[in-house]
């Protein structure tokens, strides 16, 4: 029982320094802030993390775990052709663009932009998790330009950084303009863009000519 608890209160403790993280920024949030949020005593804080930026890594840590079972499986996975799942991907992240705007923005991109210069394990952390849901992005990126544009110049990393990087910009609108239409109007361009750089002809496979 007192493991079950621990582990709740440690889960608390990450989702209280997710959600405060995301609207009031690393620094503005203290452990008093993430306690009261989690509706735990500080006593309970220091048991489990030795101080907030352990904290903050940790629930960074977690929050990228959680976007990757997101992605995962959502349901633009289960398309045949790799061009249809990165603007599946694009449709998706917009249908995600409601609510609350710090429940859809992007704690990594968040903690990133505040402490990159303070803080460098934060800044590590955010750089791992930022990447790593690029790597997730390159596998369909790649190959859709195998089908779609096997001699152009650029490579499908630079895509998929390119793609985070008009993502974490229109968070960033959406929170200087306290709505989603600027981020939503972002993303229509991202994906009308994304299909110039896959307009040219399938590869048809010589003995697809035949059947």
């Amino acid at each position: 029982m007192r493991t079950k608890d621990s582990t709740a209160t440690r889960t608390s403790l990450l989702d209280a320094a997710r959600d405060v993280i995301r609207a009031k920024g690393y620094t503005a949030t203290t452990v008093d802030d993430i306690c009261t949020a989690a509706g735990v005593t500080k006593g309970s804080f220091f048991h489990h993390f030795a101080s907030k930026e352990q904290l903050g890594i940790a629930a960074i840590e977690q929050f990228g775990a959680m976007a990757a079972s997101l992605f995962g499986s959502a349901p633009y996975n289960e398309l045949p052709d790799p061009r249809d799942r990165v603007l599946g991907y694009i449709d998706f992240r917009a249908s995600l663009l409601d609510g609350d705007i710090a429940q859809y923005t992007c704690l990594l991109g968040t903690s990133v932009q505040e402490v990159y210069a303070t803080h460098p394990d934060i800044r590590a952390a955010c750089d791992q998790g930022m990447s790593a849901h690029v790597t997730e992005l390159v596998r369909d990126i790649e190959a859709a330009k195998q089908l779609y544009a096997p001699d152009a110049p650029w490579s499908a990393q630079s895509v998929g950084y390119f793609m985070q990087s008009v993502l974490q910009g229109s968070f960033i609108f959406a929170k200087a303009k306290q709505g989603p239409e600027v981020a939503l109007e972002c993303l229509e361009h991202l994906r009308r863009y994304l299909e110039t750089l896959f307009n040219q002809p399938r590869n048809i496979n010589p003995k697809e000519k035949k059947t």
